[in-house]
């Protein structure tokens, strides 16, 4: 066995204290421990399953604390399986929904991905990522799989999901087929054999899935689950949404996205950094000290992070531009 110098263990802490940060909830923080450590001793790489719906991808930055946290594993060993549901997509998961959705085709999931990389390959290395469709394998699982699967889990477990208990309490009804959303979504970590997979909070019945199946059908590993949680939105009480209005798009124009950033509160600043900023825990820490002792003035901080995110959706030019554009409005 390999022993780590003292050198490798200051770079093992700073790795998890990295993927720890901002996160709502890990379960099975030691084996993100043992991954790391691992990549770090020998460059084994780890895999990170996290799954979009098939529909368009209309981002905006609280779609980005997922992703945001990925890149982050990725730098530290893990090949991210971006995983589009386009089977489960079929279905459409129940998670806070009362009504159902309506299907897509082949062809229509295929260019929603095309779009879905030309958005996230800003935040996401290529390099270490794979494209899964989980049509791949749940075409194949085929009847007798799919009644084989359903026996792994009992109704009233079923029920114990917090949506679910709802409406079966208020008599709303609940389609069977959605008592195989989560199941089919637990099969797929166990066809990816995934280490860990990643979240919001709302998820979090349909991730503990993955873990029992894995379980369930020998995989040999149980993945680590990290949870992110949904990121207010510019009024910083709501969560950021579209309808809500309080948001900021992936791709907005520089100088919308540069203005709306500017428009925080300083308080959400900080949230925003924590969850969105590149920058490492000890520059921010560095950033608020500085704001607290009065050598900095927030102003000047929130400027530092609408031009570095910016820049990772645009340009190095089209930040500069932005800002000098709002230094002009605002004069």
């Amino acid at each position: 066995m390999m022993h780590t110098s003292k050198e490798e263990e200051k770079m093992v802490e700073e790795a998890l204290s990295e993927i720890k940060r901002g996160t709502a909830e890990i379960i099975d923080f030691e084996r993100i421990e043992k991954l790391v450590k691992r990549y770090f001793e020998n460059g084994e790489n780890y895999y990170v399953k996290a799954g979009f719906d098939p529909t368009a991808p209309d981002l905006h930055f609280g779609h980005t604390v997922l992703l945001q946290k990925m890149a982050v594993l990725q730098k530290y060993g893990a090949i991210v399986q971006f995983l589009i549901g386009d089977f489960t997509g079929t279905i459409g998961d129940p998670t806070g929904k009362n009504e159902t959705r309506k299907k897509l085709d082949k062809q229509t999931v295929l260019q929603n991905a095309q779009s879905y990389k030309e958005q996230v390959f800003k935040v996401l290395d290529a390099k270490k990522t794979e494209v899964m469709f989980n049509s791949k394998w749940l075409d194949e699982l085929g009847a007798s799989g799919i009644i084989e699967l359903t026996t792994t889990f009992n109704v009233a477990r079923m029920l114990e999901r917090e949506d679910f208990e709802k409406r079966y309490k208020s008599q709303t009804p609940i389609s069977i087929s959605e008592f195989l959303y989560p199941l089919l979504q637990g099969y797929d970590s166990v066809a990816m054999k995934c280490d860990i997979e990643m979240g919001g909070t709302d998820q979090k019945f349909n991730l503990l899935m993955g873990r029992h199946l894995q379980r369930v059908y020998n995989v040999g590993k149980e993945q680590a689950v990290v949870m992110m949680p949904l990121l207010e939105g510019l009024d910083g009480v709501n969560k950021m949404s579209k309808s809500l209005g309080n948001y900021i798009g992936v791709t907005d124009k520089p100088s919308d996205m540069f203005g709306k950033i500017l428009s925080i509160s300083d308080d959400l600043m900080w949230r925003y950094y924590e969850l969105l900023s590149s920058k490492s825990i000890d520059e921010i820490n560095s950033l608020k000290d500085g704001v607290k002792n009065g050598k900095i003035h927030p102003k000047k901080v929130k400027e530092e992070l609408a031009m570095e995110l910016v820049m990772r959706y645009h340009s190095k030019e089209a930040a500069k531009k932005a800002k000098d554009e709002f230094d002009n409005v605002h004069k």
